[in-house]
């Protein structure tokens, strides 16, 4: 039997799929271990080697495939831990990074201070020489500023370097020139030359984004040559890819050199797991959730396609590399209530992560979460959580919640868990609007997937605050990015400017840009054992009408590239510009300016099959544990609900709402809106009482 795993590290668990060759797949977590991830990685490899009854040996030789999503280069951001970091920029913008596009954040908070460059000023490195717009050079580079700028980084300790000159997407002579004499006086650093990392126009974004590969370079490759080199030791000969955060997956090698690529690793994985656990219902289209012990992440998937973006911000600082538009706050089961100096009642985005975790988790925690407040509603079973291995303390999170929140606010200690369950369902409901209202969609029109360990508990009243009558929960749920990750494809970006009137484009030279992206896509595909038949380009340009000041990226076909089709390329423009920014200027004739080329390559992988059940019967009695009281938040009253062992339940299986399903990993609480049907997969589709007929018809129960 050969496996493969799909690994992600999280804030409080580090989450493992591994699949059979035969199809079937188990569900493990662990702790996650904050100083040293890979701690935690080892660990999960340790417990399914137990649970095999085999050697950590025996059992690493039969792992084809280790997919992992790491969060090493997002909490160096996030807590201002990454490398000690210097910067070569043209002179007289070595201010850039403070001045950023000159736009105020928070336009009326005149409080409001910018945030902290990763480069102190000392270490930002004015280099004399310039180019024009076009790449022509004004004046040489002045080749002893580099070397200057060698001895001042050596002096200062200086782990990483960036180079980032004025215009050099039009012209990559100079950073050539300066990375050739870094390079030799200073071997050893971590360097990132914009005109070969994004070579785009809009220099705060690159310079910006340069700098955050350089901070956290030398991070990740310390990080992944510790990982593979404990991997090897224990006998791992399989292939290991890292997630990056535009839903593809990389090399370790290649995630070294272009580490920024992992800033939202973790997360873009659960897009690419949306796809597909909805495409097999015949759903095009889908919302997801995932909600885990830190965070929750909420993104939107249109015609099978995440929706992407290249004006990110990690810590308010720009990445502007292709990117899932996820949109990620503080709510999770780790997430902490509290009560404001005004009496509201609040929760998150503090987190009690895993050490101390909960108050319920008994291992020293004071401050009261979701989780303590989930329990006391009745929707977690204090002796079956994770399956048993994590007994919960009942009287610690009634103490703590009557301490922190029910005696200040003057309520008793349900009104106080209530409360906390509903602020935090709140927050995560304007997440989800955050990811479709606010870019022209209608969550309502969208099937949601849901998932993360705490997901399932909170769904339904997601769902009816933004009024959708549809949930899909995976098996997978409680490890839905790891899931994602067996999933992912391998995937490239790459990018050329080329700014111009569409009316006036060349298209001799437009093609020639996209022809070269597509040689240096396809030769780096092929060092990841990618044959040329499994590799698929996807083109799009960044446009807009002349004098805005973002631009709409459109794709376009093959076909539309090859012949420079003006008229067709713009009547893709305006339908896209009009929804996202409610008009269009079509008739009017307004002119459109081209700005970036884009390439998305991607070399398609093997992916694990879903294995399918027989049809059983509706009646679910066979999986029924008990009935035990449950708070039922519309009603805002306890009631005896029927518990279900969810491991037991078989395709065609119907849940009346209320009712509780529970699994080792994760719990789902149906309230009384609801029902729920087990598809041929062992999902569970969510569904308004209304929908029973359309739903019973799409996963082909007659």
């Amino acid at each position: 039997m050969e496996y493969k795993i799909g690994i992600d590290v999280g804030g409080t668990f580090t989450d493992f799929l591994l699949t059979s060759e035969d199809g079937s797949s188990e569900i493990y977590k662990v702790l996650s271990t904050q100083e040293d991830p890979s701690v935690g990685l080892m660990n999960g490899l340790a417990e399914m080697a137990k649970a095999k009854n085999i050697s950590l040996r025996d059992f690493i030789k039969k792992v084809q495939t280790i997919v992992h999503g790491t969060t090493v280069t997002t909490n160096a951001v996030l807590t201002r831990k990454g490398a000690k970091t210097g910067l070569l920029t043209t002179k007289g913008l070595r201010d850039a990074l403070e001045m950023r596009r000159g736009i105020r954040e928070e336009q009326y908070n005149n409080r409001y201070t910018n945030v902290e460059p990763l480069v102190p000023r000392y270490l930002r490195y004015p280099v004399e020489g310039r180019l024009d717009y076009k790449g022509d050079i004004m004046t040489e580079l002045k080749k002893t500023d580099v070397l200057d700028a060698a001895d001042l980084f050596r002096k200062e300790g200086v782990e990483a370097i960036a180079i980032c000159f004025m215009n050099s997407f039009a012209n990559n002579e100079h950073e050539t020139i300066a990375a050739k004499v870094i390079q030799e006086e200073f071997p050893d650093a971590y360097l990132t030359i914009s005109s070969v990392f994004l070579p785009s126009i809009r220099f705060y974004d690159r310079i910006s984004t340069t700098v955050l590969n350089s901070y956290v370079g030398p991070i990740l490759r310390n990080y992944l040559t510790s990982l593979t080199k404990k991997l090897k030791d224990i006998g791992f000969e399989g292939i290991l890819l890292i997630m990056q955060s535009n839903g593809g997956v990389v090399s370790p090698q290649i995630a070294m050199n272009n580490a920024a690529v992992t800033l939202l690793s973790g997360p873009a994985a659960g897009p690419v797991a949306g796809i597909e656990y909805t495409s097999i219902q015949g759903y095009d289209d889908c919302i997801t959730i995932d909600m885990g012990g830190t965070s929750f992440d909420a993104a939107l998937i249109k015609e099978k396609t995440p929706l992407v973006t290249t004006e990110g911000e990690i810590n308010r600082l720009r990445l502007a590399l292709p990117m899932l538009g996820i949109v990620t706050i503080g709510a999770g089961g780790g997430s902490i209530g509290w009560v404001d100096e005004g009496g509201l009642l609040r929760i998150g985005p503090q987190s009690a992560g895993s050490k101390p975790g909960p108050a319920c988790y008994d291992l020293g925690g004071v401050l009261p979460t979701c989780t303590d407040a989930d329990l006391i509603l009745g929707y977690l079973d204090k002796d079956f959580f994770a399956g048993g291995k994590i007994p919960l303390n009942y009287d610690q999170a009634v103490k703590t919640i009557k301490e922190k929140i029910a005696d200040p606010l003057g309520i008793d200690v349900v009104e106080a868990a209530s409360g906390m369950y509903s602020v935090i369902n709140v927050n995560m409901a304007s997440g989800v609007r955050e990811v479709s209202v606010k870019r022209g969609h209608d969550p309502r029109e969208f099937p949601l997937v849901v998932a993360g360990g705490a997901g399932p508990v909170h769904a339904c009243m997601i769902a009816l605050e933004l009024e959708i009558p549809v949930m899909i929960i995976p098996k997978e749920s409680s490890i839905f990015c790891a899931a994602g990750m067996l999933m992912s494809d391998l995937k490239h970006n790459f990018v050329r400017t080329y700014s111009t009137f569409l009316n006036k484009m060349d298209v001799k030279k437009f093609r020639s840009l996209f022809i070269e992206m597509e040689k240096e896509a396809t030769e780096l595909l092929r060092s990841e054992h990618i044959p040329e038949n499994s590799i698929r380009h996807i083109y799009s340009l960044d446009m807009r009408y002349v004098k805005q000041y973002h631009e709409v990226n459109v794709k376009i076909t093959k076909e539309e590239l090859e012949t420079g089709d003006i008229e067709s390329i713009a009547n893709n423009f305006h339908p896209e510009h009009n929804r996202l920014y409610g008009y269009s200027l079509k008739e009017e004739g307004a002119p459109i300016e081209l700005i970036n080329l884009w390439l998305l390559s991607v070399g398609k992988t093997a992916k694990p099959r879903f294995r399918e059940e027989e049809c059983d019967r509706e009646d679910p009695s066979k999986a029924l544990k008990k009935k035990r009281e449950v708070f039922l938040p519309l009603k805002k009253a306890f009631e005896k609900v029927p518990v279900y062992d969810g491991h037991k339940l078989r395709f065609g299986n119907k849940i009346e709402g209320p009712a509780i399903i529970e699994q080792v990993n994760t719990t789902t609480f149906v309230t009384p809106e609801y029902n729920v049907l087990c598809d041929r997969y062992g999902s569970y589709t969510m569904y308004l009482k209304t929908k029973e007929e359309e739903i019973k018809k799409r996963i082909s129960i007659s």
